[in-house]
């Protein structure tokens, strides 16, 4: 079966920088679009930045010019390089595939809106 697994996340201090991995496993052939959510204490998840297969991006305002989202398709992973972090960056983040296409039991296969189990992160003032 199709898995996301995250690293990378962490204690860091303001204006610091962290470097989030998602790997994707199973036999896949190909994965859509690829995004970055998180979800802080008593609030909603939200996206954080989002790739499309071809490498268009998409950041929300809160963090554009800090993160920076890129992926190696030919290792179907995912990475999240964030900069100048601030406190208000603290929370969970998840890694997201909408689409996965793969290969089992001797047919091609999809499967829609996967999630990692998530990676804290933590910016201190």
């Amino acid at each position: 079966q199709v898995q996301l697994v995250e690293s990378g996340g962490g204690l860091v201090q303001a204006g610091g920088s962290l470097r989030l991995s998602c790997a994707a496993s199973g036999n896949i052939f190909s994965i859509a679009t690829m995004a970055w959510y998180r979800q802080a204490p008593g609030k909603q998840r939200e996206l954080v930045a989002a790739i499309t297969s071809g490498g268009s991006t998409d950041y929300p305002d809160s963090v554009k010019g800090r993160f920076t989202i890129s992926r190696d398709n030919a290792e179907n992973t995912v990475y999240l390089q964030m900069n100048s972090l601030k406190p208000e960056d603290t929370a969970v983040y998840y890694c997201n595939a909408d689409q996965v296409t793969y290969y089992t039991g001797g047919v091609y296969s999809r499967k829609y809106g996967i999630w990692g189990q998530g990676t804290q992160v933590t910016v201190s003032s």
